[in-house]
């Protein structure tokens, strides 16, 4: 897995590449999201066009970041969900907890 960093306002956006699974990936965007919080940014994109799949380990860490951005007054925006990543989410109801921000493909 591939995150590419950019800003915009007030938050960051995370392009990521690649597979989000355990790992391969999870503990990437693990140690990227930690360092964004320990900055301060607790308002974050994930920008998830690039993403062919999903595991549960990679959904428990986008999870984990949901929690603790939360948790300090910010935002978790997941998007550009893939048709696989909008399933996964539907499939766990985790879809209305994200504020979601595009949907790609045949969703």
């Amino acid at each position: 897995m591939r995150i590419e960093e950019r800003w915009f306002v007030d938050a960051v956006i995370l392009d990521l590449k690649g597979r989000l699974t355990l790992g391969d990936g999870d503990d990437v965007l693990k140690n990227k999201a930690k360092s964004l919080v320990n900055q301060g940014q607790n308002n974050i994109v994930l920008n998830l066009a690039e993403v062919p799949y999903i595991d549960s380990a990679g959904l428990t860490e986008i999870v984990r970041i949901y929690t603790t951005v939360n948790r300090q007054g910010g935002s978790l925006t997941l998007q550009n969900l893939t048709k696989q990543i909008t399933e996964l989410l539907l499939t766990t109801r985790l879809l209305s907890i994200f504020k979601i921000d595009g949907i790609v493909g045949d969703a």
